[in-house]
Formats: structure tokens, C-alpha cells, sequence
């Protein structure tokens, strides 16, 4: 799998929280994510997004190999593309991360609580 990690502008998941956050959230699928959340895809400019006060609200899983974590960045979970905020978080052989935005245009479940996680502004390449 190529590493598309320069192909977005966003925000990194903090590694420190990352494994907390496995245990919490268990992957479905084979191969676990937990990456990054994307504010742009594509043509990035040269701007890195500022620090946000973010949480994960809910989850997607269309029970074929895409699991995905929906997530609030300043209280919204819509991009300004009018996608949807999320964290792709496991995948089975196959899939790919890009299908997280279809699982979850079909729909999601919100969660009880939400709960608050720490991202870092991927700085521009």
C-alpha cells in the first residue's frame, strides 16, 4: 500500500493516545489505522491546519472491512468539501481507507458520549 500521508492536509492522531484509543475502539478488521483525520485531500496548499478541539462522536462499519470513527472537530463533523470528519480505524485485506467516506455517507451511529482526543496539525511537506 502506498503511504498517501502527504496526499492531505489535517491532523495526525497523537501517537500517545493512539494505543488507548485501540483498546477502547477494537479494531474489527485486520489491518488497524488509527491515522489521521483529513481536512483537504489533494492539492493541500502550503498552510498545515491549527490545533482544534476534537472528539470522536460516533462510528461506521459496513461489516465487509471498513471501520471508521466519526469525529467533531470544533463541533462540527462536516468538511468544508461537506464530507465527514473521521478517523479511519480498520480496514480488511482489500479495502482501502478512501472507502471510510462511503461507509459513512450510508450512515452512522452516534455515540453515547463523546470522547475528547488529542490531534496534531500535520505540518505541510
Amino acid at each position: 500500500m502506498t503511504d498517501p500521508t502527504h496526499l492531505y492536509a489535517g491532523w495526525l492522531l497523537d501517537p500517545d493516545q493512539r494505543e488507548t484509543l485501540l483498546a477502547r475502539f477494537a479494531p474489527r478488521y485486520a489491518m488497524a489505522v488509527a491515522h489521521h483525520v483529513t481536512l483537504k485531500f489533494g492539492d493541500r496548499g502550503d498552510a498545515a491546519p491549527g490545533e482544534v478541539a476534537a472528539e470522536i462522536v460516533g462510528a461506521a462499519d459496513d461489516g465487509q472491512g471498513v471501520q471508521a470513527l466519526v469525529v467533531a472537530i470544533a463541533g462540527s463533523t462536516v468538511r468544508p468539501d461537506g464530507g465527514t470528519f473521521h478517523i479511519t480505524w480498520s480496514l480488511a485485506e482489500g479495502r482501502e481507507a478512501r472507502e471510510s467516506n462511503d461507509v459513512i455517507a450510508r450512515g452512522w451511529d452516534r455515540l453515547g458520549e463523546p470522547v475528547p482526543i488529542d490531534l496534531i496539525p500535520k505540518p505541510a511537506d
